[in-house]
């Protein structure tokens, strides 16, 4: 889906692509690079892309079909597919009593500044955006992803101001662990 709608904005090569999947995709969608060669050449193969001579010698240009086109809404269309929650910091602080709450705290400190740091990038990526994509009709969709971005990392600044707060009072030191037969949540015996 990344592939075939990067070059349904325009034709490019594979390291083209490659770079305006990171640079361009990259603040809410990751492809690995060694994907992005092989899946090329498939849909290349299925008719979904057809390769073009690049101005260099030896560099190809890659152009979406009518076929690819069909098949990027296609792909489009489908329903979201849940992905289950993967988050280290998360983890570490529901088992944070074992850190002790200064950890847990410089945790939730390096969080609020990456968010803080992703907020700026975003309101620079923001401005820049609005001047290059001026009258495209790409615009709008590209400002949504820019703007979803931005209400993450606040959300992640006023989570952690209150995070913060939760901890004041919170043992400094890391806790003993349980005894046999305590329990995590419902009752039965871990």
């Amino acid at each position: 889906m990344a592939v075939l709608g990067a070059l349904s904005m325009q034709p490019m090569t594979a390291y083209a692509l490659r770079e305006a999947i990171r640079d361009v995709l990259g603040h809410f969608w990751s492809e690995s690079f060694g994907q992005i060669y092989p899946t090329l050449g498939t849909l290349e193969q299925r008719g979904h892309v057809r390769r073009r001579e690049g101005s260099r010698p030896g560099s190809s240009i890659f152009v979406i079909t009518d076929s690819g086109a069909a098949r990027l809404r296609e792909l489009l269309s489908e329903p979201i597919k849940a992905v289950p929650p993967r988050n280290g910091l998360l983890l570490r602080l529901f088992f944070g009593r074992n850190l002790g709450a200064e950890k847990c705290r410089e945790l939730i400190r390096e969080a609020k500044a990456d968010a803080e740091r992703r907020l700026a990038e975003y309101d620079t990526l923001a401005r820049a955006v609005a001047v290059q994509d001026r009258g495209s009709p790409d615009l709008p969709y590209t400002m949504m992803t820019v703007s979803a971005g931005r209400h993450g990392a606040e959300a992640v600044i006023a989570w952690a101001a209150e995070a913060l707060a939760l901890l004041d009072g919170a043992p400094e030191e890391p806790g003993a662990p349980e005894e046999p037969g305590d329990t995590l949540t419902n009752g039965e015996p871990q």
